[in-house]
């Protein structure tokens, strides 16, 4: 449930990476979490969430990878919840596209991919994804980067009652 409340453990603090500066001890809900991992890329709102949901980093990665298998994709394997590389961590941008795809039908998702800006705490996250204000019809996209995968672009645009998903990977100019 997006109310419930998830406690800041200090390893959730302390992954590398983008964060969204959780307080070690602090306690967010789950909406907030995950609108500080899609749009400041919070690592430490990853972490938190996985040991939230399924106790632990490895086993949230287990669920995901069940989520891949269901949704038949064939060039994906998670090691982790923040994206961070990893020796069997790996995806694909058709895969990726599938995967967003997927995830536009919940509702909550799509109002959280499409947010520009959103509050925890006083501070305030803006998405990265700069289509969302340049792009007539865009709504929503993430943003990544790691050293393996370079800089990871996904946005999805309504047009015409079609939504269309772009997915770029190690594109230094995806915009």
């Amino acid at each position: 449930s997006l109310e419930e409340n998830v406690s800041v453990k200090s390893e959730h603090t302390k992954v590398e990476g983008s964060s969204m500066y959780l307080r070690c001890g602090g306690e967010y809900t789950v909406e907030d979490l995950l609108h500080g991992l899609m749009l400041a890329s919070g690592n430490d709102a990853a972490a938190a969430l996985a040991d939230h949901v399924a106790g632990s980093m490895e086993d949230f990665a287990a669920l995901m990878n069940e989520k891949c298998r269901e949704l038949s994709l064939e060039n994906t394997h998670f090691e982790n919840a923040h994206g961070l590389d990893g020796e069997n961590h790996y995806s694909s941008a058709r895969d990726l596209a599938l995967l967003t795809a997927a995830a536009m039908e919940n509702e909550s998702f799509c109002r959280i991919f499409s947010c520009a800006s959103y509050s925890v705490d006083g501070k305030v996250y803006h998405n990265h994804n700069k289509l969302l204000d340049s792009l007539p019809g865009c709504i929503g996209g993430k943003t990544g980067y790691t050293k393996k995968a370079g800089r990871v672009l996904v946005s999805c645009v309504e047009r015409e009652s079609m939504r269309l998903i772009c997915v770029t990977i190690s594109d230094p100019d995806d915009w």
